[in-house]
């Protein structure tokens, strides 16, 4: 009699060839289930109880993968970190033969279950879990998002962009440098949105030989170009220039970037992105919170919203903007902000490092505005976006969730509601 067919499971993986290393996944993930290293993005099957949270955000479509593995030879985290592109599907055989039974491949095959779930936090906590409220599908209003047209399974693997402007944003500083830059597609069709992204492929070989990964950046530029009617669009690029102790730093690809002169070119893949997606129904109105480059989408918006406005075709809602950053002088865009007419957009800065001055987060600077935001948590036509350091959008959620609870609101079908309309958008990194 054969022993009884161990269990195959499926196997939540990540492609390493499609993959951008945006950290939606990692960030998104309610269990922590998904990790990574300089290389690769992977998930942990002990953790991975496929809820699926993951599937729908992802840019590219690279998480959406699994293999079917027996229970005990699944692929370890190590395994996947030294990962090019996702192993070769096993046959119902190979899965039989691995599984220790060969003779028997149906009665394997009918096992097949997806990993379990992982056990209950021991002391019965729920942290509060920002990720869980931010929509996967954009405002029903929204335009249609050409994604992916470009890439490493898409027909034409890159396009050539052409650099024509590249500017400092932010007064000079030691350790950060900032940068506008406008890149431009000539002849090549490359339709993007706003609050899309795009991948810049750097030019050389990694530490292993390899050709670097892609970087992303979010599109700083409105639907009809950086230059109207051109087909071109912009960036904002931050590289660190010294770390923490002092020690100089020289990022790959935001390093490559804020180096090009006018005239040079890159590689481009993308576009990138189906639901960080603005509103484009009449009164429709927009809350933006950012720091630093989580700046680019908001500008992109804005703009297109301008622009609407100046030809007098486009009669929008409200425009709020909750802008931090560490300084003044540290704040892309900020001399451009302040000329925007106050009647147009509400913007409100935070700076938690000005001297003689206490610290000031953009969720503080929400909680001023209390009475105005708990408004627009109620009002079907506004929509939520949140863009910057991963740090930030816990505290900028329970700003919200104080916000409602505070006006009497129940957060939790305010939360509901905010993601199943397509409301809360939540882009960090």
């Amino acid at each position: 009699m054969n022993a009884p067919a161990e269990a195959i499971i499926k196997q939540h993986v990540i492609d390493p060839e499609i993959c951008i290393r945006c950290n939606t996944c990692e960030s998104i993930c309610p269990v922590q289930a998904i990790t990574h290293d300089s290389r690769n993005y992977v998930v942990d099957v002990s953790k991975c109880n496929w809820c699926n949270d993951c599937i729908s955000p992802c840019p590219t479509g690279s998480i959406d993968n699994y293999r079917r593995m027996p229970k005990a030879r699944t692929y370890s985290i190590e395994e996947q970190l030294g990962w090019d592109e996702l192993p070769t599907e096993l046959s119902g055989a190979e899965l039989a033969a691995l599984a220790g039974d060969a003779s028997d491949t149906p009665a394997a095959e009918a096992q097949t279950v997806e990993a379990a779930a992982p056990a209950a936090d021991p002391s019965g906590q729920t942290a509060f879990n920002s990720a869980q409220y931010g929509a996967s599908i954009p405002p029903w209003s929204a335009a249609h998002a050409y994604a992916n047209l470009y890439g490493p399974k898409a027909a034409a693997k890159t396009v050539t962009a052409t650099v024509t402007g590249n500017l400092r944003v932010t007064a000079v500083g030691k350790d950060y440098d900032t940068h506008h830059i406008v890149l431009d597609f000539g002849a090549m069709p490359f339709p993007v949105l706003e609050g899309q992204s795009i991948g810049i492929v750097p030019p050389g070989l990694d530490e292993k030989g390899k050709p670097h990964h892609a970087r992303q950046y979010s599109i700083a530029s409105p639907r009809n170009g950086e230059r109207p009617g051109h087909n071109n669009l912009s960036l904002t690029i931050k590289r660190v220039l010294e770390d923490h102790s002092g020690k100089p730093v020289r990022g790959v690809a935001s390093n490559h970037m804020c180096d090009l002169q006018v005239g040079d070119t890159v590689q481009v893949i993308g576009p990138f992105g189906t639901s960080f997606l603005m509103p484009n129904h009449p009164k429709s109105s927009i809350v933006m919170i950012c720091t630093g480059t989580g700046s680019a989408p908001m500008r992109a918006m804005t703009e297109w919203r301008r622009r609407l406005r100046a030809s007098g075709k486009f009669e929008g809602g409200k425009l709020m903007l909750f802008f931090g950053a560490r300084t003044q002088e540290e704040l892309p865009y900020f001399g451009p902000l302040q000329s925007l007419p106050k009647d147009f957009i509400d913007t409100n800065f935070a700076f938690s490092r000005t001297a003689g001055q206490p610290k000031k987060y953009v969720q503080d600077a929400m909680r001023e505005r209390a009475a105005d935001l708990a408004a627009l948590l109620q009002d079907p036509n506004a929509c939520f976006y949140v863009c910057g350091l991963k740090a930030m959008e816990e505290g900028v959620v329970l700003a919200l969730k104080d916000i409602a609870t505070g006006a009497g609101l129940n957060w939790d079908e305010v939360g509901a509601a905010l993601k199943r309309e397509g409301r809360l958008h939540l882009e960090t990194y």
